[in-house]
C-alpha cells in the first residue's frame, strides 16, 4: 500500500471516528438522577431577603435565574401543569386555581388519556425507570401523570407532620435512586394565604424549608449518587398579600435554581427570558429526551457545561 492511499485510509477512520464519537456524545444524558424540589408560593422577590443557606448553596454551586415568569393566571394548578407538561394552558387545557381536569380540550392526549408530561416522556424512553413523586398539595396528583410514576406519595396533614414530606422524600432517595423524582411542598403558599406574603411569618417558613432542602441534598448523599445528580428548585407563582392570581410581578416571578453534574457554576441568567413550561424542556434535555411536538418550552441550555 503506497503512502497516499494509506493516507487517504487512516483519513477516513479519523473521520469515522469523529462521526461516532459526536453522535455519541450528543446522546448522553448530562446527568443520571434529576432531583425536583418545588416550594408552591414561593416568589422570587423574597430570595434575597430569606435565611436559605442551602438554597443559596445550590444557587452558588449552580445556575439560577430569579426572573422565571409564570403562565396566567398566576396560579398553582395552571403553574405546575405548565412546569411539567412543556406548555401553556392554552394547550395543556388547565385554567383555574384547583384544575384536576382540563377545563379546555387538551390539545393532545397521551396513552393515559393525559397531556404529555415529562415523567410519561422518561417512562417511554426507559421503562425501567424508577420515577416518583412526593407532594403535600392533593392537587398535583392530577397533573403529573400517575399512571406514569414508579411511586407517589400524598402527606394527609402537612400542617399536623410539617416533616413527613422531608422524611418520606428522604427514605425513597436513599432506598430506591430515581432517576426523577419530584418534591413539592405547599408551605409558603399557606403561610402567604393566611399570615400574608412577605411577613416575618413567610420568611420563617422559608427558613423552615430550607432545612428540608438540606435534608434532601443530604440523602442524596447517603444514597451515593450526588455525583451523577441534577438538582432543581423552583416554584409555581409568588404571591402579593394574602393572594396571588393577578399580573403583578411580585406574583408571576419565581426563581429557578439548577445545580449539580455538568451545572456552570456562579452563572445567574436573568438576561435569558424563561417561562414557566422551559422547566420541562430544561429537565428532558438532561435525558437527551425528544420533547412532542405539541410542547413550546425551550430548554435552558446556558446552563450546562
Amino acid at each position: 500500500m503506497n503512502r497516499q492511499n494509506l493516507f487517504t485510509l487512516f483519513a477516513t477512520f479519523a473521520l469515522l471516528f469523529c462521526f461516532t464519537y459526536s453522535c455519541n456524545a450528543k446522546g448522553k444524558d448530562k446527568a443520571k438522577h434529576v432531583v425536583f424540589i418545588g416550594l408552591d408560593g414561593w416568589g422570587a422577590y423574597s430570595l434575597p431577603k430569606a435565611d436559605m443557606p442551602n438554597v443559596k448553596k445550590l444557587m452558588e454551586d449552580g445556575a439560577y435565574t430569579l426572573k422565571k415568569r409564570s403562565a396566567l393566571p398566576s396560579s398553582s394548578a395552571i403553574n405546575w401543569a405548565s412546569m411539567f407538561m412543556g406548555a401553556g394552558p392554552e394547550l395543556h387545557g388547565y385554567t383555574e386555581w384547583g384544575s384536576k381536569t382540563p377545563e379546555l380540550p387538551s390539545r393532545v392526549l397521551n396513552q393515559h388519556g393525559i397531556f404529555p408530561t415529562v415523567f410519561q416522556l422518561l417512562r417511554d424512553a426507559r421503562p425501567e425507570a424508577e420515577i416518583g413523586c412526593l407532594y403535600e398539595w392533593e392537587g398535583i396528583k392530577y397533573l403529573v401523570d400517575t399512571l406514569s410514576m414508579s411511586y407517589h406519595y400524598h402527606v394527609a396533614d402537612c400542617n399536623k407532620t410539617p416533616k413527613e414530606l422531608g422524611n418520606m422524600a428522604s427514605a425513597y432517595i436513599k432506598e430506591k435512586q430515581p432517576a426523577l423524582v419530584a418534591i413539592c411542598y405547599d408551605g409558603p403558599d399557606h403561610t402567604g394565604h393566611t399570615e400574608g406574603h412577605d411577613t416575618p411569618a413567610y420568611y420563617e417558613k422559608l427558613k423552615e424549608l430550607d432545612t428540608y432542602v438540606g435534608q434532601i441534598v443530604q440523602a442524596v448523599k447517603d444514597a451515593g449518587i450526588l455525583d451523577d445528580t441534577i438538582f432543581i428548585l423552583t416554584s409555581d407563582h409568588g404571591g402579593i398579600n394574602k393572594g396571588h392570581g393577578g399580573k403583578t410581578m411580585q406574583e408571576m416571578e419565581t426563581p429557578f435554581i439548577i445545580s449539580g453534574k455538568n451545572i456552570k457554576k456562579g452563572l445567574r441568567f436573568d438576561d435569558i427570558s424563561m417561562m414557566q413550561y422551559d422547566v420541562a424542556s430544561t429537565i428532558a434535555s438532561i435525558f437527551n429526551l425528544e420533547q412532542p411536538q405539541v410542547w413550546i418550552g425551550r430548554p435552558m441550555k446556558a446552563v450546562f457545561k
